[in-house]
């Protein structure tokens, strides 16, 4: 079924749940009912407070109406019959919606059995082409999303063209609840948040910041070895450079509150690109240096509300995996293929091998010579062609201030992630003045790039864990191997065993616990380690371990040298 109908459908299905509800509790306030990428809504205001008992009912009665085949009806009206109708019914949120409406546009009203709504549409013709439905949840939802207004309840659910369709989609569900990274972290210990020190901002466990290390540190590596440079800047700025960012008039929103220094007002960062720009400024810049290729693990504070924040996929303070391309016109194109294969790169030796391109080109509001803006696209379009990406064109979608690519990601469950975006910037050079010197003697402005590969170091880590449920390849893994002594008169060997192995940077525990040998295998288990080593009577006496993995199990015994060799070029191919 393509997009466009599964949508008409699940838009046609919130009707439905509208109509079951308005059975139940006719004096309900209705607000509005649309699809969603997984599914469709509807917010409801009532006395009567929603549970999970109140969905079976409500669902009970949907698939009554299906097996109905009650028709969609469509009528056009006038704006003075839509609010005679919807203040004769009390609707005050329709009537609210209709003030929506343009004037040059048509009001149409939907009707399905007994209920009637404010619509576009389109719909299906009746009920019956809804396949399967299925009620999800309830939660809270301020009308217009504004915390001023009423608090209404949201009614979650989904509907697929078949029982075998939503049944598939239910197991993944399930699937994804197991891989939830929240849970996960909470197993293995990688991280936590606390109300004490505030929403959103996150603490790195000794196992998160083991991960985040040897990410980090194939990151550099990878930059450098890509002729990136490193720049390290401040957490914080004075309010003249955000100023001159243009910051402080479009995204002060989003900025935590000034501080006073020396009677100056500054702000904690909400980007680094500013920072990066002022480096450049630094001294005079020929061509002759160009490109420049600066990149930063740099924290960035931004404010997000309460209600959005989600573990690490949504949070205020987080680390930019950021870099900065500046460069002449004639070095745009050749930059934008290197950045592309790059990134391409870093995501295949992270796992991920499904990934789509999305370009957005120049809005009708833009700044910029529409020239450059057209060498830019031009520039990103060839590049994802070179590269073979397959790639989506959203006309006019670009920022004002320049067209970009995003990259976006496939896990493990086939659920696309938003990651990578190059974000070409026409504004901030002019803002900022920035030039170099040409071949010419002159002054000329140059292109800036904006590049972030894994978007944040917290959102990617979310991702990673979700997408190999904790079970890190044995690079990534914070614990690579754990050594298990059968008895206290093997603990010496193990350590020795684990130094000679920390030696060569594997990193490695010993489970000294007095516990059975069976209970030591189901706690590293339960911590996802890839190699388990058990040492007892004969592996001592052979020089040998006892190897566990992940992947086979049981492997038997081999001499140690002859594992230390295999995790090491396992590691080296991984990476």
């Amino acid at each position: 079924m393509p997009d466009s109908d599964l949508s008409t459908m699940r838009h046609s299905a919130a009707h439905i749940m509208a109509a079951a509800v308005q059975s139940l509790w006719p004096d309900t306030k209705f607000d509005i009912g649309p699809c969603t990428d997984d599914g469709f809504y509807y917010d409801f205001d009532m006395e009567h407070r929603l549970s999970n008992e109140d969905l079976k009912e409500i669902e009970k009665i949907m698939r009554k109406m299906l097996g109905r085949k009650l028709p969609f009806e469509r009528r056009e009206v006038s704006r003075q019959e839509a609010q005679q109708f919807f203040a004769e019914k009390k609707q005050t949120f329709k009537l609210s919606r209709l003030e929506d409406i343009p004037e040059n546009e048509a009001v149409s009203l939907y009707q399905c059995g007994d209920f009637t709504d404010l619509c576009r549409g389109p719909h299906v013709e009746h009920s019956g082409q809804i396949g399967a439905v299925k009620l999800l949840s309830v939660a809270g939802s301020y009308f217009r999303g504004d915390e001023k207004n009423p608090m209404l309840q949201r009614i979650y659910g989904t509907a697929f063209s078949s029982k075998e369709e939503l049944q598939a989609w239910l197991t993944a569900i399930e699937e994804a609840k197991k891989r939830d990274h929240r849970r996960i972290a909470t197993e293995m210990e990688l991280f936590s948040t606390h109300e004490e020190i505030g929403p959103g901002l996150v603490c790195w466990h000794p196992n998160g910041a083991r991960i985040r290390n040897t990410i980090e540190t194939f990151w550099k590596a990878a930059h450098y070895a890509h002729g990136y440079e490193m720049l390290y800047t401040p957490h914080v700025g004075r309010s003249t450079l955000w100023e001159t960012s243009g910051h402080l008039d479009f995204y002060r929103e989003g900025m935590y509150s000034s501080m006073d220094i020396d009677g100056d007002p500054y702000y904690v960062k909400p980007m680094n690109c500013p920072f990066h720009i002022m480096v450049y400024k630094s001294r005079p810049r020929s061509y002759r240096e160009l490109p420049c290729r600066w990149a930063e693990l740099g924290t960035v504070y931004r404010y997000e509300k309460a209600g959005v924040l989600h573990g690490l996929m949504r949070v205020r303070g987080f680390t930019q995996d950021d870099a900065h391309i500046i460069c002449t016109p004639e070095q745009i194109e050749a930059e934008i293929r290197e950045v592309l294969r790059f990134s391409m790169y870093i995501w295949k030796c992270f796992g991920f091998k499904e990934i789509k391109a999305y370009l957005a080109t120049r809005p009708a509001k833009a700044v910029g010579d529409p020239a450059r803006w057209e060498q830019a696209i031009q520039s990103l379009l060839s590049a994802v062609n070179a590269e073979g990406v397959q790639c989506d064109v959203d006309e006019g979608g670009g920022a004002f201030y320049g067209p970009k690519i995003d990259l976006k990601i496939k896990d493990a469950l086939g659920r696309e992630w938003q990651t990578t975006t190059i974000q070409f910037d026409f504004n901030l050079p002019e803002r900022f003045d920035i030039s170099y010197i040409g071949s010419d003697g002159q002054k000329h402005q140059p292109y800036m790039v904006h590049r972030a590969l894994l978007g944040s170091l917290e959102r990617f880590f979310g991702i990673l864990i979700e997408h190999y449920a904790g079970a890190f390849p044995t690079w990534l893994a914070p614990e690579q191997v754990r050594i298990l002594p059968i008895s206290e008169k093997f603990e010496e060997y193990a350590s020795k065993i684990a130094i000679q192995l920390r030696e060569q940077q594997i990193r490695t525990g010993i489970d000294l616990e007095a516990d059975p040998i069976g209970g030591k295998i189901r706690r590293a288990r339960g911590q996802r380690i890839p190699y388990l080593l058990v040492v007892g009577e004969k592996e001592l006496e052979n020089g040998s371990v006892a190897v566990r993995s992940r992947a086979n199990g049981e492997e038997g015994a081999v001499p140690f040298q002859e594992f230390l060799e295999r995790i090491q070029k396992e590691i080296t191919d991984m990476a």
